[in-house]
């Protein structure tokens, strides 16, 4: 990855804290990383959104929250709770599960149900819609994950939680990426991709940064259509910057 790449990559970078033991310190640290190194986002659980929003204010960088997460098993008012006072309180961004459980039992209704619950109460902010392709079978489970998604009023489609042995597969994000070039932009504007989880590296970064430009195009790489979900990748970013 060459320094240029990588400077971009920070760009795309939605920095994570979602550690069960997360703190007010962790939270004012995290934000301030974000803010010197310019990344996306930061994501964090709902009860530090107010917390985050006030320490990016003015900074460009966005506040993202985690909702139905990470079992995808909450109802859909409770969803529609979380998402609106984390939209209230700040958050920019909502990455809701999606009922995985649901999907695979074949109840499309409830899976539809949840998500456009989750769309409605996140209105004025981008909706992110965790597949987690990990639990999914097959390619063919996942594109139809994906499509359900999309079909609920997605902005992006994004691998997993982070929360379960397998993340983010290259595999999974080419099936996503396939779904989201067969589907119409909305007003203009391209479904997003997030792959999330297990990313470490700058070059596992630059793997999935050319597969995304080779679907979709090198305007794709921008932060309003593709993102990192990630704690540690900014440390190896900043390295390729540096030339460590």
């Amino acid at each position: 990855m060459t320094p240029e790449l990588a400077r971009l990559a920070i760009s795309l970078v939605d920095l994570t804290n979602l550690d069960e033991r997360c703190s007010d310190a962790d939270i004012d640290a995290l934000c301030a990383r974000a803010a010197e190194h310019g990344t996306a986002a930061v994501c964090v659980w709902p009860d530090f959104v107010r917390r985050s929003a006030a320490a990016l204010a003015g900074t460009g960088v966005g506040v993202a929250t985690v909702v139905n997460f990470p079992t995808g098993d909450e109802r859909p008012y409770a969803v529609g709770a979380v998402a609106g006072c984390a939209v209230d309180d700040g958050a920019t961004e909502i990455d809701v599960v999606l009922p995985y459980r649901a999907f695979l039992a074949g109840d499309t209704a409830w899976v539809l149900d949840v998500l456009r619950t989750a769309r409605v109460a996140s209105t004025g902010a981008h909706l992110k819609v965790i597949l987690e392709t990990g639990e999914l079978p097959d390619t063919e489970a996942i594109a139809e994950a994906a499509r359900l998604a999309i079909e609920s009023g997605a902005d992006f489609v994004k691998t997993s939680t982070g929360k379960i042995p397998v993340s983010a597969t290259l595999d999974a994000a080419a099936t996503m990426l396939d779904v989201i070039a067969q589907t119409a932009p909305v007003g203009g504007h391209r479904v997003g991709l997030k792959p999330s989880g297990g990313i470490r590296t700058a070059d596992q970064a630059a793997d999935y940064l050319t597969l995304a430009a080779g679907v979709m195009g090198d305007a794709y790489l921008a932060p309003a259509t593709f993102r990192f979900g990630a704690s540690s990748l900014l440390d190896a970013l900043i390295d390729v910057t540096t030339g460590v």
